[in-house]
């Protein structure tokens, strides 16, 4: 079978248990066709990362998962140093192992893309890169020292999976345009069944870790829901998540400052298999995130019969542009939120009615596992012939 190895430091492991499982997935969903070996990083800020930045250490080794750690500073310092490092320790592991992989796969552009265009180097053989938006804009944004080597990751990459388009139109605009077209890699969802819409009551959700209220932009979507409440006093705002008791009481401070405690209801954490079923009585999913790389909950939301309001340039932009049931909004204004919910509103019948038609057509199979694993298999094979 082909040969990957992946360089990622969004994978679980025997450091970090609880890391996301949208590459584990991936890798997961494609093993039945493709051998992967996954080097699983994890950055250290310790006094040695400033005295001897690049630094690694393998801790753990599994089958087909290295967990290691590399010692580097915070904020990207000396972070071309510290991914050659970690590079050169992954290709002398390889040799140390007797493996001869046939591909790299680097799961974002700025961090792990940088490791894998040196190790392919070294290797002689191709590497592919995956977009992942919040990381990779932020990354980029604020190293124009580093664009050039961003630029050269960027061009080189034999092929770029991208989670969402918009952050390949991202890189489009900021890096130059590609001579070949970036495929768009949705991550696989915890739960894809697929719910008819309700006819709901006037029901705002929404869902996210308590712990991330900032960036999920909690002050801001009170703040529009507030307004929303003037043209229809029967609304009710419901949250699915949990975190510490410290980001509870601060979510719920915001909630009082808004004045709508006597509408809200805060659920706790519901698993993935209960989460659509939860929102499927929703007029509408709100979620207008700072920063968004993909967001799964909004797919989800969108499977179980509910429109969204998502973040403009961030999350699921690109993947329903013409989708009268997918509303983006200007996350930085309330009014524009505000204006999008109550839009939203409005017209619920309406679009849960054209929702339902994407429901019983293709739109669903681009977010479904099988859909998911058979794009990544293809777009391998094709490189490797």
């Amino acid at each position: 079978m082909t040969c990957i190895v992946h360089i990622s430091a969004d994978y679980p492991d025997a450091i970090r248990a609880g890391k996301t499982r949208a590459i584990a997935n991936l890798v997961d969903a494609t093993a039945d066709c493709l051998e992967h070996q996954v080097y699983s990083l994890n950055r250290v800020n310790s006094a040695s990362a400033w005295l001897m930045p690049g630094r690694t250490e393998i801790l753990q080794r599994e089958l087909g998962l290295v967990s290691m750690r590399y010692h580097a500073p915070p904020a990207g310092l000396f972070l071309i140093r510290a991914m050659d490092a970690v590079a050169a320790a992954i290709a002398a592991d390889l040799a140390a192992q007797g493996v001869r992989p046939d591909l790299i796969h680097g799961h974002k552009l700025s961090i792990e893309g940088l490791a894998a265009q040196s190790l392919a180097q070294q290797l002689g053989i191709p590497f592919v890169i995956t977009l992942q938006g919040n990381t990779d804009a932020k990354v980029i944004g604020a190293r124009p020292d580093l664009r050039r080597r961003f630029g050269s990751v960027w061009h080189d990459a034999a092929h770029v999976f991208a989670f969402a388009p918009w952050i390949d139109r991202w890189c489009q605009s900021a890096l130059g345009q590609r001579s070949t077209a970036t495929t768009a890699l949705p991550c696989i969802l915890a739960s894809e069944q697929i719910l008819a819409p309700s006819s709901s009551e006037v029901c705002v959700s929404t869902a996210f870790n308590l712990d991330f209220w900032e960036n999920k932009n909690l002050q801001s979507l009170v703040a529009a829901l507030a307004i929303v409440r003037t043209e229809f006093p029967d609304l009710r705002f419901k949250i699915a998540g949990s975190g510490k008791q410290s980001s509870l009481q601060k979510v719920s401070a915001h909630i009082t400052d808004a004045g709508l405690t006597d509408v809200t209801s805060i659920a706790g954490h519901i698993p993935a298999a209960k989460i659509q079923a939860w929102m499927n009585d929703s007029a509408v999913f709100a979620l207008p995130s700072r920063r968004e790389t993909f967001g799964m909950v909004f797919v989800e939301a969108l499977l179980a019969g509910t429109p969204i309001v998502y973040p403009a340039g961030a999350a699921v932009d690109g993947y329903f542009d013409e989708a009268p049931f997918a509303i983006p909004t200007n996350s930085s204004d309330p009014a524009s939120i505000a204006e999008a919910i109550a839009g939203s509103l409005r017209s619920n019948m309406a679009l849960k009615a054209r929702l339902r038609e994407w429901q019983s057509g293709p739109g669903p199979r681009t977010f479904q596992l099988s859909s998911i694993a058979d794009t990544y298999r293809t777009a391998i094979a094709g490189l490797i012939a």
